[in-house]
């Protein structure tokens, strides 16, 4: 009650500038996000408020927002990152610092969606899959690689994040030390090597559509997959597929204000609205991705709840993708990665 009553109150006062400016822009990524947006959040958001919004949609990366940025057209108010864009745009200046008490708080949302300039907006994991029509038991990484034990393609993004981490806990590295060892040229050098093993059995997909899509064509046996979009085929299109939280990556997008918006205040405004719990389990259960407010999972379904990423025992079991680790070091293992996968 009483967060409605603030936002009420806060909402006249945003409206009163609303005549003077243009529509508030808020940017969404992926594949699913937009589309659940405007359903979930700026729709409602512009009938409580009397604010006019507008949608735009992405693909990400450092290079892009600094273009749209620099453009003299651009428009961007509100946009969603992932951890390395938001370090790299808090860092240069191109975001706000957030105002906390304007938008709820950080004691509204877990740790993992608090930052100086991004509060979250979803949490996904990258997840191990199989068709539990075709066995029961949940594998593991291992059990992946092991394709005598269990005979079968398997599914791997094409890219080089995520396969590396597979693949030394595949060779047995404890998880909390993935990152440690893949950090040594000996380390690197160890997945590649585990890689080797797999490769003549692989099908390599590039979004959540086509990993879920080999697993239930039975392209594969096994895939690594966007949780969400596992999840929501078991829902929409009747599937048995297990999700492997253990030893799973997770990874949090936010959303982060333009340093020079000239909405700001509507920019607080909307983010204030869309941390309400109820709506951000609405966003879970269409697009299978977690939001980061506290209680947003209290209105799931317990098997809904027991395929969101922000279910405690599902997040203790993850491990979160270290963005540092990828930002100084993407380009020369994507380029190592892209070499061997054309067989230099």
């Amino acid at each position: 009650m009483l967060r409605r009553q603030l936002f009420a109150a806060a909402a006249l006062l945003a409206a009163s500038s609303v005549a003077n400016a243009r529509d508030l822009t808020v940017v969404a990524r992926g594949e699913t996000m937009p589309p659940a947006a405007r359903q979930i959040y700026l729709q409602p958001f512009s009938v409580a408020t009397g604010i006019r919004t507008t949608l735009k949609s992405w693909k990400g990366g450092v290079d892009a927002l600094n273009a749209q940025i620099k453009a003299p057209d651009n428009t961007w108010d509100v946009v969603e990152v992932n951890a390395d864009e938001l370090a790299s745009g808090c860092a240069d200046g191109t975001f706000q610092r957030l105002d906390w008490s304007a938008i709820g708080g950080k004691a509204h949302y877990l740790p993992q969606g608090v930052s100086d300039c991004g509060v979250g907006a979803t949490m996904s994991n990258l997840v191990l899959a199989w068709d539990r029509d075709k066995f029961q038991t949940a594998p593991s990484w291992a059990d992946f690689w092991d394709v005598a034990k269990y005979p079968g393609k398997r599914g791997l993004r094409r890219g080089v994040r995520g396969n590396l981490e597979f693949a030394l806990m595949a060779d047995g590295v404890a998880p909390a030390d993935v990152y440690k060892i893949l950090a040594t040229s000996d380390g690197v050098d160890r997945a590649f090597r585990k890689l080797d093993q797999l490769k003549p059995y692989v099908v390599w997909w590039q979004n959540g559509a086509e990993a879920a899509h080999i697993l239930g064509s039975g392209a594969v046996l096994m895939t690594t997959a966007p949780s969400g979009w596992i999840a929501t085929a078991n829902w929409t299109q009747h599937r048995n597929f297990g999700i492997q939280w253990n030893a799973s990556l997770y990874e949090v997008h936010s959303w982060a204000i333009l340093k020079d918006s000239p909405n700001t205040a509507q920019a607080e405004q909307f983010l204030y609205y869309i941390g309400t719990p109820a709506l951000q389990g609405r966003l879970f259960e269409i697009t299978g991705d977690a939001g980061l407010a506290y209680a947003a999972d209290d209105r799931l379904a317990h098997d809904q709840l027991a395929a969101s990423p922000t279910n405690p025992a599902n997040l203790k079991a993850a491990v979160p993708l270290d963005t540092a680790f990828w930002h100084a070091n993407l380009a020369k293992l994507q380029q190592r990665f892209n070499a061997w996968l054309a067989g230099h």
